[in-house]
Parts: structure tokens; C-alpha cells; sequence
């Protein structure tokens, strides 16, 4: 699965990274019940996702959406985790506001 290339928002590209995707989710992950081989099930899930659509770029908006829709299924603990890097929240009403969306979720 080689020539998949990440758009970061900023315009850059860069080669497609599976280390440095594993190492974002293994930090979310982080004391978990989530096992090794989960995460590489996780990301083996992500990156076929990626190969599958027409473009072999894929917008880092793209590639961070589709780890957030695999975690929240997984562990909503390593959910928020990951999303509160992410998306970066501005403030504690951004935070806020994403949890209050996950519990009416449920």
C-alpha cells in the first residue's frame, strides 16, 4: 500500500505516516483496556479506508475523522483523548460541547 499522501491544512503533503498515526492513537490510548492488536486492527481499518477512495491524497481533516469514528466506537475515554488534540479546542466550551454531544449519543 505504498503512494497514499497526507494534506495537511496547511497545503503540505507528506507520504502517508502508519508510525506516526500508531504513535497518535497508542497516546489516546494510553491506559486503556485497549490491547496492541486492537490498535492495529484500528488502524489497518483507517488506512484501507484512506486506499479505498479515488484520490490517493487524503486531507489530514479526512484521516483525523476517520480515527475519531473508530474510537468513539471503541473507547469514548481515548475518544476524547485524541479529539481534544485534534481539534485543538479553543476553549472549555468547545470541550464541553463535545462531551455533551458523545453522552446524548449514547
Amino acid at each position: 500500500m505504498l503512494g497514499l499522501v497526507v494534506v495537511k491544512k496547511d497545503g503540505r503533503r507528506e507520504s502517508f505516516d502508519r508510525a506516526k498515526l500508531r504513535i497518535g492513537i497508542q497516546k489516546a490510548c494510553e491506559k486503556r483496556p485497549i490491547s496492541s492488536e486492537t490498535i492495529e486492527v484500528l488502524l489497518d481499518q483507517v488506512e484501507s479506508a484512506c486506499h479505498g477512495r479515488e484520490e490517493m491524497e487524503v486531507p489530514s481533516s479526512v484521516l483525523g475523522e476517520l480515527v475519531m469514528e473508530k474510537l468513539r466506537a471503541l473507547d469514548k475515554v481515548a475518544y476524547i483523548r485524541f479529539a481534544s488534540v485534534y481539534r485543538a479546542f479553543a476553549d472549555l466550551q468547545s470541550f464541553e460541547e463535545e462531551l455533551h454531544a458523545l453522552l446524548k449519543a449514547r
